[in-house]
């Protein structure tokens, strides 16, 4: 399948999945010798300067006793964006600037994927709703 990058299209055709559960940011510290074991249960990697920011499911983050301050919900653009689309990701994040829901953007090769605050899910979903509403043609 061709990945789209007319932003009206994407807008139009875009469905948002959440992922059940909550997901944390934990760090894997640079002076460690090894990688940690628990890096199996990564869902997604950053390397910064600073150490590897793995986002992981809370529940496997409290079980292994890993500090973390954020708790997210994990929703999935399912519309396959182009990785040189422009806009998508402007739009998507300016929908839930309006409502006040911070919102951290992972791309994937096919999808984007956005953590916003767990306890604001419904909302986030709603206003990504509204935005669609607003990008589909009228029906005939």
């Amino acid at each position: 399948m061709t990945a789209e990058t007319d932003l009206a299209t994407l807008l139009a055709t875009l469905r948002v999945d959440a992922r059940p559960g909550e997901f944390v940011f934990v760090l894997a510290s640079p002076s460690a010798l090894a990688p940690p074991a628990w890096l199996a249960d990564a869902e997604a990697t950053v390397r910064e300067s600073g150490g590897l920011s793995v986002v992981m499911p809370r529940q496997r983050a409290d079980a292994l006793g890993l500090p973390y301050d954020f708790v997210a919900c994990w929703l999935t653009l399912a519309v396959h964006s182009a990785l040189h689309a422009v806009g998508l990701t402007a739009a998507v994040s300016t929908a839930l600037a309006r409502e006040g829901i911070a919102c951290n953007v992972i791309a994937g090769l096919g999808h984007d994927h956005l953590l916003v605050p767990s306890a604001r899910r419904q909302d986030a979903l709603d206003a990504l709703a509204r935005l669609v509403a607003q990008h589909r043609p009228p029906p005939r």
